[in-house]
């Protein structure tokens, strides 16, 4: 099989993130469960870290992968979506040579031809099996592979919401909930209470679980979820804590106090201050690990957060011209990045280019990122799923100083570009797909 056919196959399958779906009848754990019964349960054949929320968990996974590795451990790292190459949702450290890398071509085409492409033609035989997805066959993979290369634990991002996703078939030793706020709330549900409940619905019975500090009414149903299913439940702002030494371009220093320990002088490349927060629940994480038998040493969480890659979140693309690129789709995420660029860049005069996509809260993200820039670009990202420009325009010209509407990222960049000086910083974000076109088209004409 060639890589294209293995592509094209995985593509064959219905995507929720390309299109609309109905959250409580088309999200069926059936499905996932009889693909890795298949399989042989490959998803219990390695220990595994689960992690959910409405922003940061991404990072956070991250984090935990980082210093896993240079503890020597051998992990796997699932996470989603892709940015530009969908192999970046599957990484792997390497046993020879102790670094991550993407799942290979050759094993993806290898993988779907004698494993995963058997198994999905023979379930989807079987009745109530014909709405298999490519996010479930995609999970289905990415633990069949963790198998295969005896990874000793995965850390695994939940795609949506956290009840009902595909990676909720594990039997996680930590569980992450990073901070929850509005998003999805067509189908999760329009408040942080029934938020809250489809991201807790990951801890399972005895398991042991940190979470970012959260609003009242999430932190109650984190807590409330946890007693009933008997799981050790460790707050960050309570039980771990955190103290800022130094933040800026290069990133933050800070003080953790965890679990077990005291970490001083920690310091990671990622920008803005909440990624101090994803860095304490990283810790966190980690130190639970020690409640079954995995104790890691200082110098590995340190030199961990240290190296951390976590692209398209707060990213400096270019310096000349100043171009900075970051994912926030939620009102919650694009306050924190209005935060990070008031305090880091006052002064510069922001272009923001931004596209939205339609099931998203265009308005609060409009509120938060418009009016703190001298002009907005309105673009979309190459999706079925992204707000056309002339309707971002119509919805959020109010909060703008001035704007203007370009067809797709290209001609936005084009235009951000021609029209910047010395004092300028280009903003892109609004949708992780906009960040993975605008970084593919940065690397080769900027």
């Amino acid at each position: 099989m060639e890589y294209s056919e293995a592509a094209a196959y995985l593509d064959s399958f219905v995507n929720y993130e390309k299109k609309a779906f109905s959250y409580s009848t088309d999200l069926k754990l059936n499905r996932t469960y009889r693909l890795l019964e298949e399989l042989g349960n490959p998803q219990h054949k390695f220990r595994t870290v689960h992690v959910a929320g409405t922003k940061g968990k991404g990072s956070v996974c991250a984090m935990v992968f980082s210093i896993l590795r240079e503890a020597g451990k051998r992990c796997g790292l699932y996470t989603s979506p892709h940015l530009v190459d969908f192999r970046e949702r599957i990484r792997l450290i390497d046993r020879e040579d102790g670094k991550d890398r993407l799942i290979s071509e050759d094993e993806i085409c290898e993988l779907i031809e004698t494993k995963i492409k058997p198994v999905v033609e023979n379930v989807k035989q079987e009745e109530g099996m014909d709405g298999i997805t490519f996010f479930e066959v995609y999970t289905a993979m990415a633990f069949e592979f963790f198998a295969e290369k005896g990874v000793d634990i995965g850390v695994i991002e939940v795609g949506m919401g956290g009840r009902l996703d595909a990676t909720n078939v594990v039997r996680p030793i930590a569980c992450g909930i990073t901070p929850i706020s509005y998003d999805h709330t067509d189908k999760l549900g329009p408040t942080l209470t029934l938020i809250a409940k489809e991201k807790s619905g990951i801890i399972k019975k005895g398991s042991f679980v940190v979470s970012a500090p959260q609003e009242e009414e999430a932190a109650r149903v984190i807590r409330d979820v946890s007693e009933k299913m008997n799981a050790r439940l460790y707050e960050v702002g309570k039980d771990i804590s955190y103290r800022v030494l130094n933040s800026s371009i290069e990133g933050s220093t800070f003080n953790i106090t965890g679990i077990w320990s005291e970490y001083p002088a920690l310091s990671i490349p990622l920008i803005g201050s909440h990624q101090i927060v994803n860095g304490a629940t990283a810790v966190g994480l980690v130190e639970l690990l020690g409640f079954n038998g995995i104790s890691i040493a200082q110098e590995a969480i340190k030199s961990g957060l240290e190296k951390v890659e976590w692209h398209g979140r707060f990213q400096i693309l270019s310096r000349e011209p100043l171009i900075i690129i970051d994912g926030a789709q939620n009102r919650a995420s694009a306050k924190a990045l209005k935060a990070t660029v008031n305090d880091l860049f006052k002064g510069k005069r922001v272009m923001l280019i931004l596209g939205i996509l339609s099931d998203k809260d265009i308005e609060g993200i409009g509120n938060e990122l418009c009016p703190m820039a001298d002009k907005v670009i309105f673009t979309k990202a190459n999706s079925p799923r992204a707000e056309e420009p002339v309707s971002l325009n119509a919805r959020l010209s109010r909060f703008c100083k001035e704007s203007i509407m370009r067809d797709n990222v290209r001609d936005a960049i084009c235009e951000a570009v021609s029209n910047c000086s010395n004092n300028s910083l280009i903003l892109i974000t609004g949708s992780l797909y906009l960040v993975g076109e605008a970084i593919e088209y940065i690397k080769y004409n900027v």
